[in-house]
């Protein structure tokens, strides 16, 4: 094993590779904010070893406070909402909001009803939108992506 990364080193060195100008990586919080799973299921697909969103730089972390994006879920439930407003205070500046699937666009299959806290866009400053029903992993990295690059110019 050790021959084998020694050799990748000198390949690389000889080949002179440059780095990328972007940040190296994102922290991701993902925020459960009323869904039905689904796009859940497509989210943990995406960071799982198929599709490798850790790859691209973008990590799911537990906590609000290492996170530079906040990925929300689900139409925004008065229930939830104070959580996910503490977890949007919680996080360092500059915030990035992304909203994942239709749900969360507020274009979902629930309409206006007294269980919801309204779109998500009413609520917080959305940068990403990310559509879809449940949006497929390749949307979804698609979607996540271009993130590197905006926290690179801010």
């Amino acid at each position: 094993m050790f021959l084998l990364l020694r050799d990748l080193y000198r390949t690389r060195r000889q080949l002179a590779l440059q780095r990328p100008k972007q940040p190296s990586s994102l922290a991701v919080r993902h925020v459960d904010a009323g869904s039905c799973n689904g796009c859940e299921h497509e989210l943990a697909a995406a960071a799982g070893p198929h599709y490798d969103l850790a790859r691209f730089g973008l990590s799911i972390v537990a906590s609000p406070r290492h996170a530079d994006v906040l990925l929300v879920t689900g139409p925004v439930t008065v229930h939830m909402r104070a959580a996910l407003l503490a977890a949007y205070e919680a996080m360092p500046e500059p915030r990035i909001v992304a909203a994942l699937g239709n749900c969360a666009l507020g274009r979902g299959i629930l309409a206006a009803t007294d269980a919801l806290a309204g779109p998500l866009e009413d609520l917080l400053p959305v940068t990403v939108r990310i559509a879809g029903c449940p949006p497929t992993p390749e949307q979804i990295i698609t979607g996540l992506e271009p993130l590197l690059h905006k926290a690179a110019t801010t």
